[in-house]
C-alpha cells in the first residue's frame, strides 16, 4: 500500500507543480502589464491548456512577455530563500518547485526560440536576439537541475515508499483538486 500511496503522491505533486508555475508565470505577464499600463483582457488558466494572458492594450509588448519567464523563477526562488531563512519544514518542496520552475521556463523559451513558439514568437518580433533566449535557457535549466541534485537521491527516496504517508498523499490529492478550482475561477472566459 506504501508504493500506492507514495505514486499519489508524486502524481500529484507534480501536477501540483505544473499548474502552480503556469500561474506563477501568468502573473508575471499580468503584474507586466499593469506596470507598463496595458490593460489585460483575459487570463486562461485551464489545466489541460497551456496558460495565457492576453492584453487589448500593451505599450510595452517585450516587457510584458519577458515578465512572465522572468517572475516565473524568481517568485520561487523568492520563495525557497524565505523557506531556507525561516527554516520552514517545507523547504525541500520549495526547492524542488524553484528547480522545476526554472528548467520548464528556461526549456520553454530556449525551445521555443526555435519556431517563435507562444510568448518567443513575441520576443522575436518585439527585437528580442536568439542568443538572449539561450542564455536564459542555459542560466535556468542546469540551475533548475542543480536545485533538484542537491535534494538528494530520486532512487533512495524511490526505495522508501513508507516515507510518504497516507495523509501526505491524499493531502497532495486535495491541494491539486483545490488548485484546479481556483485556476479556473481566476481564468477569465
Amino acid at each position: 500500500m506504501s508504493r500506492i500511496y507514495q505514486l499519489l503522491f508524486c502524481i500529484s505533486w507534480l501536477a501540483f507543480c505544473w499548474l502552480a508555475m503556469m500561474g506563477v508565470h501568468e502573473l508575471g505577464h499580468v503584474l507586466g502589464g499593469i506596470v507598463t499600463g496595458g490593460s489585460i483582457s483575459r487570463v486562461v488558466l485551464r489545466p489541460f491548456s497551456i496558460s495565457r494572458t492576453d492584453l487589448s492594450v500593451n505599450p510595452l509588448p517585450a516587457l510584458v512577455v519577458w515578465a512572465g519567464p522572468v517572475l516565473g523563477v524568481l517568485l520561487p526562488l523568492l520563495l525557497w530563500l524565505i523557506g531556507r531563512l525561516l527554516r520552514t519544514p517545507v523547504v525541500a518542496s520549495l526547492q524542488f518547485f524553484a528547480g522545476f520552475c526554472l528548467i520548464t521556463n528556461g526549456a520553454y523559451i530556449t525551445g521555443g526560440s526555435l519556431e517563435g513558439i507562444g510568448d518567443c514568437g513575441v520576443m522575436l518580433q518585439t527585437g528580442t536576439p536568439l542568443w538572449v533566449m539561450w542564455g536564459f535557457g542555459i542560466l535556468t535549466v542546469p540551475a533548475g537541475f542543480w536545485f533538484w541534485h542537491r535534494l538528494g537521491s530520486l532512487q533512495e527516496w524511490w526505495r522508501h515508499p513508507e516515507r510518504v504517508s497516507e495523509q501526505s498523499a491524499w493531502f497532495m490529492l486535495l491541494s491539486v483538486a483545490t488548485l484546479v478550482v481556483l485556476l479556473v475561477c481566476f481564468s477569465a472566459r
